[in-house]
């Protein structure tokens, strides 16, 4: 039995109704446009956008159309007796209706007055005006851009009319609605960051400074609020943010507030979002925020916000249900880039005014954050495999096995065969899904690569802790019985197809770079500790033409000499293991290999005389000063690797002699002080020098004639003057 209530409010409704049908009646046989707005003033009395269903909606717009609404709003007159506005505050009543109808939002004439509603909410009232009316405007004109933002095409119509610009003046002005301003430009933010940032970069970078100077000094609820929207205002997309003069001070408000915030007993909605802007800080712009800091404060700072980052990934990760983590992945993944910053933070150890006492606790609370971790990717089925929180936790866990191989290593060693698993899916079934790349993308923290490569690429993030444990023997055996080394050949030989296609493009090959470098890396630990594995395995063959057709492509450029040294070493390397293969039989790809390897290891020394004493010292060439940190340890590794290539392969010392590479040596080692040269290199100099004697007699006969022996015996080359001196 229906309440007097329910009979109330039937009795509104067709009443509502029957007026409703009267005004749309005068609209349909309205002669003028005075008789048209009458009915239209009635219209707008009687029912409201938000009182009508879809159908009455759709009515309204079939009498009226958009080209009388449209009239109205560029009308700037009223009629006499009329309150300013009139005419505009009608039409935009019209138009909030209509935007409330899907179909009709996208219409062309309704994206062809965004420019008006732009103009609208960033406008301040004038003189004389009608409070009411005025704001009734700006509330109509704020929800027909909020109807539009809700598709990706809408996004893109009010992006490109110039609505970035309005909703920011709008705030900056602080207009009626700017809250609203605000929040629409986080949707724009969200959809299309780049593009914003390119339109209107001046203007969002005042937002932002408004925005970090509220978060530094509020001390209310809403800085809580500021903490998230702070995030969609950062980063700065490609150019370097330092461009702007107030970025300095931005960040330093950012430090403020979140020490405010993370010092503070916190509810878990309120520490989430310091944590997930926190974590967005230190993958964006590194630790540069936090450095400028005086040490008392900036120790507090770091300890506490690593310390409540391990803390909350231990409370998610250990619930048996994994529910927190499930619910939440972007905190969690916001967690693990603070998490690396504190390994970050305990390398440096003093240099960031950390004690030993400190660094040690971190490590402490870190190794136990990690356990869990390891634990949950223990627990991952086989159908969780695409999971982009598995890929985050994997990446992370990727991090510390680079930094720490003492801790945790038992438990880093029982996942390890999974972790091969997991790459070696990735990497032979990449799946390609808008829905999975949008999930990695928030998960990621920036708009960046990874969220486009993620399901490939995930061995980029272990080949670093995979190079450190291919040194030890438990985890090396492991890498081996998983056939790790063959999906590493695999992935080597994509990566480089990747890295020479890239070499004359403008597609930043560094990450490729990297990649090639510490595969070559782990490749060298296993020829030297496990030189039967290369003798046995065909894979190694394919990897050493590869080296060998290679390395030509990359001595030519100075960018890449790391990378030719990385090639160079492996590459002879494995020529003394394989030599004896058809491989390295006399033909046009080993003979230009070993002509390339002569350049690499002839080109990096150069006498110099100096101006003080008047001695000519030998140096290192300017080319291979810059990078001789890096490549030293190669260079000599290959040194000794050549000069075991020469007694096993009969054809090379003539390359040799072809390069004039021994009148190369014996040029520095005559012009230079034998008491300046560093022992080290003479020792190079001597092994391959003495097996080339040894073993050839043209080269033998050479080195005599350029008085090979007395300067053996000023350089106390003994192996070599012994080899000279024998008939």
């Amino acid at each position: 039995m229906a309440s007097n209530s329910d009979k109330t409010t039937g009795t509104e409704s067709q009443s509502s109704n029957r007026t409703l049908e009267r005004c749309l009646k005068v609209l349909q046989d309205a002669k003028n446009d005075s008789e048209q707005f009458a009915a239209l003033l009635l219209v707008t009395k009687v029912v409201k956008a938000g009182e009508t269903d879809a159908d009455s909606r759709r009515r309204i717009f079939d009498a009226i159309g958009f080209a009388f609404p449209n009239r109205l709003l560029i009308t700037k007159e009223s009629p006499s007796g009329c309150p300013n506005l009139t005419f505009r505050a009608l039409g935009m009543t019209l138009f909030a209706c209509f935007s409330t109808n899907p179909e009709m939002v996208s219409h062309p004439q309704m994206l062809n007055t965004i420019p008006i509603f732009n103009e609208i909410v960033s406008s301040s009232i004038e003189p004389g005006a009608d409070i009411t009316t005025f704001t009734s405007m700006i509330e109509d004109s704020y929800q027909c851009l909020q109807a539009i933002s809700s598709s990706p095409e809408g996004q893109r119509h009010l992006i490109t009319q110039g609505t970035v610009f309005a909703l920011c003046r709008a705030y900056l002005n602080q207009c009626h609605g700017c809250e609203k301003a605000l929040y629409l430009l986080v949707c724009l933010l969200n959809a299309m960051e780049k593009v914003c940032w390119n339109t209107c970069k001046p203007e969002l970078l005042k937002v932002r400074n408004i925005l970090s100077e509220q978060f530094a000094t509020d001390q209310g609820h809403q800085k809580f609020e500021l903490c998230n929207l702070m995030q969609h205002f950062l980063p700065t997309p490609s150019e370097d943010p330092t461009e702007d003069p107030t970025f300095t001070t931005c960040l330093k408000n950012c430090y403020i507030g979140l020490f405010s915030i993370l010092s503070s007993k916190l509810s878990i909605s309120q520490r989430d979002p310091a944590l997930k802007l926190a974590g967005l800080l230190l993958a964006v712009y590194g630790t540069d925020w936090i450095m400028t800091v005086n040490a008392e404060k900036r120790s507090k700072f770091l300890s506490l916000l690593v310390n409540l980052a391990c803390v909350e990934v231990r409370i998610c990760l250990e619930d048996p249900s994994l529910e927190a983590a499930y619910s939440k992945p972007d905190v969690i993944t916001a967690c693990y880039s603070i998490i690396e910053f504190g390994m970050m933070v305990c390398v440096l150890g003093d240099k960031v005014h950390l004690t030993e006492a400190e660094s040690r606790q971190l490590i402490a609370i870190m190794v136990e954050a990690f356990g869990a971790i390891i634990d949950y990717i223990k627990q991952v089925k086989e159908e969780q495999l695409r999971d982009p929180f598995l890929f985050a936790s994997i990446r992370v866990l990727g991090a510390w096995m680079a930094e720490e191989t003492c801790a945790l290593k038992q438990e880093v060693c029982d996942v390890l065969p999974f972790l091969i698993h997991y790459a070696r899916v990735l990497f032979e079934c990449p799946i390609r899904s808008d829905n999975v790349d949008n999930e990695v993308k928030e998960l990621s923290l920036t708009d960046s690569s990874e969220a486009k490569t993620w399901s490939r690429d995930a061995l980029r993030f272990l080949l670093p802790g995979f190079c450190h444990l291919s040194v030890e023997d438990a985890p090396r055996r492991i890498l081996i019985s998983h056939g790790f080394h063959v999906l590493l050949l695999r992935y080597f030989t994509q990566q480089w197809e990747v890295f020479s296609s890239c070499q004359n493009a403008q597609l930043l090959p560094d990450k490729t770079e990297m990649n090639l470098r510490t595969a070559c890396g782990i490749f060298l630990n296993l020829v030297v500790t496990d030189p039967a594995l290369i003798r046995q395995e065909e894979c190694f063959l394919t990897l050493l033409n590869l080296l060998m057709e290679s390395l030509p492509s990359l001595l030519c450029n100075q960018s890449y000499l790391i990378l030719a040294a990385n090639f160079t070493t492996l590459g002879l390397m494995m020529s003394r293991i394989l030599a004896g293969t058809p491989v390295l039989q006399e033909n046009a790809v080993p003979r230009g290999f070993f002509q390339e390897a002569i350049q690499f290891l002839s080109k990096a020394h150069a006498a110099e005389k100096e101006e003080a004493d008047q001695r000519t010292l030998i140096v290192l060439t300017e080319r291979y000063q810059e990078v001789w940190d890096q490549i030293s340890e190669l260079w000599f590794l290959g040194m000794q690797a050549f000069s075991s290539c020469i007694p096993l392969l009969p054809w090379l010392p003539q390359n040799v002699i072809e390069s004039k590479w021994m009148n190369n040596i014996f040029d520095l080692l005559t012009q230079a002080s034998p008491t300046s040269v560093e022992l080290d290199l003479v020792a190079a100099f001597q092994c391959v020098l003495a097996e080339l004697a040894k073993n050839n007699k043209s080269c033998k006969d050479f080195m005599l004639l350029k008085n090979g022996a007395e300067r053996a015996n000023l350089y106390g080359m003994s192996i070599l003057k012994d080899v000279l001196c024998k008939n």
